[in-house]
């Protein structure tokens, strides 16, 4: 009912455009679809404002955002395509016929990038959003893109009228020649559909591979992993490797993490006293949590002194490094103004045995002989 509605409105202002110089409708038709696109682009940024300002989140926000600049260019490309109509009517119309191919290419694009765009955008602010499993937006992202480029060329191929039926015809021998020239592509995206099926990481876990780099994932894509490193590289690993790989989470199950300072101290220490040190230094540090409260543990006699470890826990794993550092400096500076000794490796070598005899006299040496075969004399 409503485009029999429009219909019925549009036949006579076609009509009355038809009638007037060429020109003149041309002017007329691309002046009001500027003039509309203007009042899409002022008006449609006023009524986003205040929808937006209504809705929770920003997911809105990069939902209209992204589509709105799309709206008003449509609205120009519409206005130009009919004022090259009005200017070509007749036989010759039928020359239209590339124009409106390439037109209609044009707003595939813009609204191909401009749906892209929205995906990533509505792809970040879901990352940061407790609601939404943050492991599932990367995957979400690329197969949006991945959609939206196949209906984009077949559209763009059918606009311009290229029969695609030779092309899944070769489907079957295309999709093997693939296969084979991009098993390692094939074997990475099937690398991130298991590291999410497993629940292995998501983006902004900290975790440490099995050659002993550690660092927080930054991006999780088709092809690769993009981890930030402590000194603040970024690493890209395939994710056929990761998805073979050891890898140790240390977001999961929970954010918190336990630090160890293990110790020694000298024989003979009251270790009671050397707990109750350990402790304080634990409880001078604000990095070190209240709960699970800090302890300490006797692991064992070594070769030169008693070992013990503190135990503690942090808020998240990148503060590792920076912990350990204060508590080790706390606990060298404690021990040493409480005079408990860190003992060092040492050896105790004893000698036992007779002693060594010097002779009192020592035998005359044999008797020589001259030249002439006599005995010598003393």
């Amino acid at each position: 009912m409503q485009s029999e509605l429009v219909a019925e409105l549009w036949t006579p202002v076609w009509a009355w455009l038809l009638a007037l110089p060429a020109w003149q409708g041309f002017v007329l038709v691309v002046g009001c679809s500027v003039l509309a696109a203007k009042l899409i682009q002022v008006g449609g940024d006023v009524l986003i404002r205040r929808v937006t300002r209504r809705v929770p989140g920003e997911i809105d926000d990069a939902v209209f955002g992204s589509v709105h600049p799309a709206l008003y260019v449509t609205v120009v490309l519409v206005g130009v395509y009919l004022g090259v109509e009005l200017l070509v009517v007749g036989p010759e119309a039928e020359t239209t016929a590339p124009l409106e191919a390439t037109l209609l290419t044009v707003l595939t694009v813009v609204w191909a990038y401009s749906l892209a765009r929205m995906g990533r955008r509505v792809s970040d602010e879901l990352t940061g959003d407790s609601r939404f499993d943050s492991r599932v937006v990367p995957i979400f992202q690329n197969v949006w893109s991945a959609v939206l480029l196949g209906i984009s060329a077949f559209l763009v191929l059918t606009f311009w009228e290229i029969d695609i039926t030779p092309l899944l015809a070769s489907a079957g021998i295309l999709g093997i020649v693939i296969g084979l020239a991009a098993r390692d592509t094939i074997a990475n995206l099937f690398g991130s559909i298991a590291l999410y099926a497993d629940g292995t990481y998501a983006v902004g876990d900290f975790i440490v591979l099995e050659s002993g780099e550690r660092g927080r994932v930054e991006d999780i894509s088709i092809r690769s992993t993009v981890i930030r490193t402590r000194d603040d590289m970024l690493v890209t690993v395939p994710n056929s490797v990761l998805n073979t790989a050891t890898i140790t989470n240390e977001s999961e199950p929970q954010r918190e993490r336990r630090v160890r300072i293990p110790v020694g101290v000298a024989y003979g220490t009251d270790l009671e006293h050397a707990e109750d040190v350990l402790l304080r230094v634990a409880a001078d540090q604000r990095l070190v949590l209240e709960d699970p409260a800090p302890r300490v543990r006797v692991r064992g006699f070594g070769d030169s002194a008693v070992d013990m470890e503190l135990l503690c826990w942090i808020d998240e794993a990148v503060l590792r490094g920076r912990t350990t550092h204060r508590l080790f400096k706390g606990v060298y500076a404690a021990f040493a103004e409480e005079g408990i000794e860190i003992p060092f490796p040492q050896r105790v070598v004893t000698m036992t045995g007779d002693e060594v005899e010097t002779p009192s006299s020592v035998p005359d040496p044999a008797p020589s002989a001259n030249v002439d075969g006599e005995r010598a004399d003393d």
